[in-house]
């Protein structure tokens, strides 16, 4: 995974995100083991995607993610009984991030809702409530989104809807801390997750980079705060992130906001251009 840090990316025959490393994995029917640098989840899918005669392997069974474990099944079903209690649930679409359990996975398909990653998410929002505010003609009537709250968020502004479309579903508290009327309204349910690394990259950051670079560029992941996307130059997926380095100008000064390893490759590649990490005391992701 592009996450990992530079010792073990040598190692590897493929790199990439983790949706993209899966297919790349069932692209590969020759290969009798996969060993799958990355996370829980990411070995999960990739288990999924490939052939019953291939054996996935993950290196650390320790290696979980905090933003995945954070919508737990017997939690969403409990929400899901909830939810049943005061609308449609017929008209409800659960929607899952790819970071997420395949047990998560399995719920959303049983329920006839999808998957999405970062690069598809609008893509797959719009088939599920049928385009912007009043479209119609989609799976549903409101989403029901998990794990990563600014995702959802973020995607969903970008599709036209306001926050007063948004609840916050936190799955510690009865109806997700909603009242009736809350629940039945939203179009939006947004699981009280999150990203602990997206989620460090705030609005402050990009306005004490301004001054001193005021031609540089900003990007950053759909999984940040929203209120830090509002104000970036370019938000998209690590995919997205990686060809919006490749594409801007020599002499260009970027600062991004994800992982850290990644942005430390990405300079290293992109000798001509200044990028560094828009959070300077930021961590690598632990559990990575």
């Amino acid at each position: 995974h592009h996450y990992q840090r530079d010792e073990i990316i040598r190692w590897a025959d493929a790199r990439g995100d983790s949706y993209r490393l899966s297919v790349q994995a069932q692209q590969r029917p020759e290969a009798e083991y996969i060993v799958f640098c990355g996370v829980h989840f990411m070995a999960e899918s990739a288990d999924i995607l490939t052939a019953d005669h291939q054996t996935v392997v993950l290196p650390d069974l320790n290696a979980g993610c905090s933003m995945a474990d954070m919508a737990d099944i017997d939690e969403v079903e409990e929400a899901w009984e909830a939810l049943g209690n005061v609308t449609d649930v017929e008209r409800v679409v659960p929607i899952t991030y790819m970071n997420s359990s395949a047990a998560i996975k399995a719920f959303v398909g049983r329920h006839g809702g999808a998957v999405c990653t970062s690069t598809n998410a609008r893509a797959v929002l719009d088939w599920a409530l049928g385009g912007g505010p009043g479209a119609g003609g989609g799976r549903g009537d409101k989403v029901l989104f998990f794990p990563d709250q600014h995702l959802g968020r973020n995607t969903g502004v970008a599709m036209g809807y306001d926050l007063g479309d948004m609840r916050v579903w936190d799955p510690r508290r009865e109806l997700g801390g909603l009242t009736d009327r809350d629940a039945k309204e939203a179009t939006f349910l947004l699981w009280k997750g999150h990203c602990s690394i997206h989620q460090r990259f705030r609005p402050e950051q990009i306005t004490s980079f301004r001054p001193d670079h005021p031609d540089g560029i900003v990007v950053v992941h759909p999984a940040c705060p929203h209120e830090t996307v509002l104000i970036a130059d370019q938000v998209g997926s690590t995919d997205y992130i990686i060809r919006a380095l490749d594409d801007a100008p020599a002499g260009s000064t970027i600062a991004v906001g994800t992982e850290v390893h990644l942005v430390n490759r990405l300079a290293q590649e992109h000798p001509h251009k200044t990028v560094a990490s828009l959070d300077r005391r930021i961590c690598p992701c632990s559990t990575m």
